[in-house]
């Protein structure tokens, strides 16, 4: 069994930064995700990790800006976001799958674990 609990979400202003954090209990060898979700839209992948850290995924609105990592030492998983814009404001959500980088469901539906989402707000 698996648990995520993300945190670092709140309010920032166009062009600013946020970190996210994701604490992960249990075993950790998973492959990781960041995914999120705004009003009307659909859950979309923002970004992907693998468990030892060296194989990455970004959806194309976020490369350039974001950053994802881990500290398996920590059982944290993180996403670093620069450069916020308006129309990253979502319900962010981490995520853990047991197949590989290359093999995961980019639509989450497969995904094995979800946390419980953070807030981010971009203002104008």
């Amino acid at each position: 069994q698996v648990q995520l609990v993300e945190s670092g979400g709140g309010l920032v202003q166009a062009g600013g930064s946020l970190r996210l954090s994701c604490a992960v209990s249990g075993r950790t060898q998973y492959t990781m995700g960041w995914f999120r979700q705004s009003p009307g839209k659909g859950r979309e992948v923002v970004a992907v990790i693998n468990w030892i850290g060296g194989s990455t995924y970004y959806a194309d609105f976020v490369k350039g800006r974001f950053t994802i990592s881990r500290d398996n030492a920590k059982n944290m998983v993180y996403l670093q976001m620069s450069s916020l814009k308006p129309e990253d404001t979502a319900v962010y959500t981490c995520a853990a799958d047991r197949r590989a980088v290359n093999n995961v469901d980019l639509s989450g539906r497969k995904w094995d674990y979800w946390g419980q989402g953070t807030q981010v707000t971009v203002s104008s």
